[in-house]
């Protein structure tokens, strides 16, 4: 291919139907195309042991531990001393995905906010970074993070950031990232690109979000880790930078943030 292995997929659900049956496959794909490492997310607590299972036998895949705001309402509800438990585990590096989504509404609002700011703390509590799921609830997300930072900074990051510059900018002065999905190749992206403009490059990182979300050119077909390559060649496009620079600051962006990550 002509380049490292330095690119990280920050963000897939290597267990979901689709990808689940492939994996060993997917992780050669993965490799030839120059992906190194990949965080497979918990968005369900009864999905948790199978997902961890998922990074003990592959040592370039880690996992995250959480609940999504769509599983809100059919999970059974968690605390703080539970996902700070389950966090302990060496492969889990991060909590969630958490966060609010106001466009489905597949969980009652207030039972979102609750789980979110549970999320929230126990990053806290581990020093993992929370990962946020956020749509059409930018100024909740805003009032809640800045809410939960009076009581002590946390890290984080914002995936597949589609938002508006608002919420970027309270996610840089918390000290949070932002991640970069296939979304940003799409033809009607514009608005989001002005915004990921304005975000230090230092702060950028790159996912998949896997199945979902397909970057061009594989619109239309199950995403997978390997696709992560389209996002990083128009994320450099954005910031007017090399692939193998792009490459290089994302991958040294994700070890920093996700520090219990081992390269």
């Amino acid at each position: 291919m002509g380049w490292k292995l330095v690119l990280v997929d920050s963000h897939c659900h290597l267990n979901y139907e689709g990808l689940s049956n492939q994996i060993p496959a997917l992780l050669a794909r993965a490799k030839a195309a120059g992906v190194s490492h990949m965080l497979c997310i918990c968005s369900r607590l009864s999905e948790f042991d199978e997902i961890l299972a998922v990074t003990e036998v592959h040592d370039t895949v880690f996992c995250s531990v959480g609940i999504h705001p769509h599983d809100v309402e059919k999970e059974p509800e968690t605390d703080v001393e539970t996902l700070v438990h389950l966090a302990c585990h060496p492969k889990t590096v991060g909590i969630g995905e958490t966060g609010l989504d106001f466009y489905y509404d597949n969980s009652p609002r207030k039972a979102q906010e609750r789980n979110f700011r549970i999320h929230i703390r126990a990053a806290r509590a581990t020093g993992l970074p929370v990962i946020i799921h956020t749509r059409d609830a930018d100024d909740r997300t805003i009032g809640i993070l800045r809410e939960e930072a009076g009581d002590g900074l946390f890290p984080g990051l914002i995936h597949c950031f589609t938002a508006g510059k608002t919420v970027a900018d309270c996610a840089v002065d918390l000290g949070l990232y932002i991640s970069l999905s296939g979304i940003i190749t799409f033809k009607n992206a514009e608005a989001i690109l002005d915004t990921v403009k304005t975000v230090p490059l230092e702060r950028i990182l790159v996912e998949t979000d896997s199945p979902f979300l397909a970057p061009i050119p594989h619109r239309g077909k199950a995403n997978e880790p390997s696709y992560v390559i389209h996002t990083a060649k128009k994320a450099a496009e954005i910031f007017g930078i090399s692939f193998d620079d792009l490459a290089t600051t994302t991958t040294d962006n994700f070890f920093r943030l996700f520090t219990k990550a081992a390269r």
